[in-house]
């Protein structure tokens, strides 16, 4: 009886479409893999396999309060343990018996689609936008799709639709959009139901010791190690495991582990205090999968151009971990060892992430090289936090990523800049210990000359959006 009851606990239920799925598949097992063959749903596209495509986008729908609150992720990277309890929607979930969704039609009216192997994607992507708690903006609506690929169109008549389904949901109830959609015919009726039956689905509960592997967002792991990940014991940092919230005292902000990244840019409080952080953070990735990243998991991924590490590490981050029920504080600028090896014990996670918010005398800047604007890995990036009292550099936090084999802050140059005037002088020598400090290798996002040219150029431009005009003068001295 224990035995049944414990296989009962490790089931893996929730809401496919209008129906409970219950099953005991290995929860490493990518939702795009059940979606096609267990569910046997086979609209949603098997693509890149790496999150860069977007044809197998679904909206996953998680309950919060009294409100179940939609979002756009790309299943392929989704482990299948963090859909338990939540509400999984694929494109046959939207289909209405007798007509088009708005979605589908404004795709219809404007010819957006060609082979139509992306379309459930670009339809999915959309359909997010319209059932989430805001009324967008026409660029909104094309951000929204920013991670589809469509290889055929040109984007130009995928660009219109946006048009139309921004200016169609104007009119769009954001207090209740799920019941105003369901109320136009725009969505099945079963959605009302949702909240109702999610409520029905019992936690996950899985106290094993016996997990080889604690997954978050799985957004890297997913890419780097799926046959890996698929075969192993793992349990999940969502179901109540780690903290999801973002807390703001004065100006210190406390970040839980388990928070996504796309949960920093909604938060009204930290983006009012910390305007720029929005911009830095339309440069990481694309929708769906911002929708599943997680703060933690970007850290510990330690990868060396990580932009949320980089920008974390400027801003003198300090992390809380726990370990056999035992908690310690460390400066992020301490966590990274070397390639891939962290200042943690093995179990040993990341609970919170805090760090001062720049406060109205301090300039912070993120800067960032890549082949496309947005959705790729820099080939340099790097931040800057620095406070200045007259003509007097207070204090100095400057690091860089894509020029060590881990996200560098740069000691040596932030040290020897405190207490400095800000003149040519300055600026000359801190370059000669910037350079000192860093050993970029040659790889496929350019040659190490060209890493430290970057570098050189992108501190520049922090210290221009600083000084304006004026550093027109220190560049031509520092040349």
């Amino acid at each position: 009886m224990y035995l049944v009851e414990l296989l009962q606990q490790l089931m893996i239920s929730f809401i496919l479409n209008d129906r409970l799925v219950t099953t005991n598949v290995n929860p490493g097992m990518s939702l795009l893999d059940f979606i096609r063959y267990e569910a046997g749903l086979p609209g949603t596209k098997i693509g890149c396999r790496e999150g860069d495509c977007g044809a197998c986008t679904v909206l996953i729908g998680e309950k919060l309060s009294e409100r179940v609150n939609y979002r756009s992720v790309t299943s392929c990277l989704y482990p299948l343990i963090n859909a338990h309890g939540n509400h999984v929607v694929t494109i046959e979930g939207i289909n209405l018996s007798n007509s088009l969704s708005p979605v589908q039609q404004a795709m219809a009216d404007h010819a957006a689609t060609q082979c139509g192997f992306c379309t459930p994607g670009f339809v999915m992507s959309f359909t997010g936008l319209c059932m989430n708690h805001e009324t967008p903006t026409i660029q909104q609506a094309i951000d929204a799709v920013a991670g589809n690929i469509c290889r055929c169109t040109g984007y130009k008549s995928i660009e219109r639709a946006a048009n139309d389904i921004a200016l169609l949901m104007q009119e769009k109830d954001v207090t209740d959009p799920i019941g105003w959609l369901v109320g136009k015919g725009y969505l099945p009726a079963y959605f009302i139901d949702i909240p109702d039956k999610l409520d029905k689905i019992e936690p996950y509960s899985d106290e094993s010791e016996n997990h080889t592997l604690f997954i978050a967002g799985g957004t890297d792991l997913m890419v780097q190690q799926p046959d890996n990940i698929y075969e192993q014991e793992i349990n999940s940092a969502f179901h109540g495991k780690l903290p999801q919230e973002i807390t703001i005292n004065d100006c210190t902000c406390t970040i839980g582990g388990a928070t996504r990244v796309n949960e920093l840019l909604t938060s009204t409080e930290l983006t009012s205090k910390f305007p720029q952080l929005r911009q830095y953070l339309m440069l990481v990735s694309s929708e769906p999968v911002r929708n599943m990243a997680t703060i933690a998991g970007n850290i510990v991924n330690a990868s060396p151009i990580g932009d949320l590490s980089v920008i974390l590490l400027a801003l003198n981050a300090q992390i809380t971990s726990i370990y056999k029920g035992k908690t310690r504080l460390q400066p992020l600028n301490e966590l990274f060892k070397g390639y891939k090896q962290l200042n943690l014990e093995a179990g040993e996670v990341i609970q919170y992430i805090t760090f001062e918010i720049p406060k109205n005398n301090t300039l912070f800047n993120f800067e960032k090289v890549s082949k496309r604007k947005y959705l790729d890995i820099a080939s340099v990036n790097t931040a800057m936090s620095i406070e200045m009292q007259n003509n007097t550099i207070k204090k100095c936090s400057i690091s860089a990523g894509g020029v060590a084999p881990i996200p560098l802050y740069l000691h040596k140059t932030s040290d020897f800049l405190k207490g400095k005037e800000l003149n040519a002088e300055t600026v000359s020598q801190a370059v000669e210990i910037m350079q000192s400090e860093i050993s970029p290798i040659s790889d496929i996002r350019g040659s190490a000359e060209y890493k430290r040219l970057l570098l050189r150029q992108l501190f520049f431009g922090h210290l221009q959006k600083l000084l304006g005009k004026e550093f027109e003068l220190f560049l031509n001295l520092t040349r």
